[in-house]
């Protein structure tokens, strides 16, 4: 299975995104490494709300607004995770064993 069959194509940018930010992420000093995953999945649901709430969905029901913020943590939990497994094979292609 491919993940694009389940990450949205509009969001695919964000893996990219989210690639550059944990670099910048790993970086600071003040930031351990164990938490980068978890930082990089609440920038995506983030990022992913946004996408979602200047979207076509109408808000006019809770069915409606529950729909959206499913989507936003489902979409931004799925790049999170494209972006650390994209992140581990580039290091993987670097090692030499």
């Amino acid at each position: 299975m491919d993940f694009q069959e389940y990450i949205k194509p509009e969001l695919l940018i964000l893996i990219p995104v989210l690639v550059a930010i944990g670099y910048g992420l790993k970086k600071a000093e003040w930031l351990q490494d164990k938490h980068i995953p978890v930082c990089l999945g609440v920038i995506g649901i983030v990022l992913s709300l946004l996408w979602v709430l200047v979207g076509s969905i109408p808000f006019e029901t809770t069915n409606a607004i529950l729909e959206a913020v499913f989507t936003a943590i489902v979409q931004g939990v799925l790049v999170a995770a494209a972006a650390v497994y994209a992140n581990q094979l580039l290091k993987q292609e670097k090692k030499t064993e």
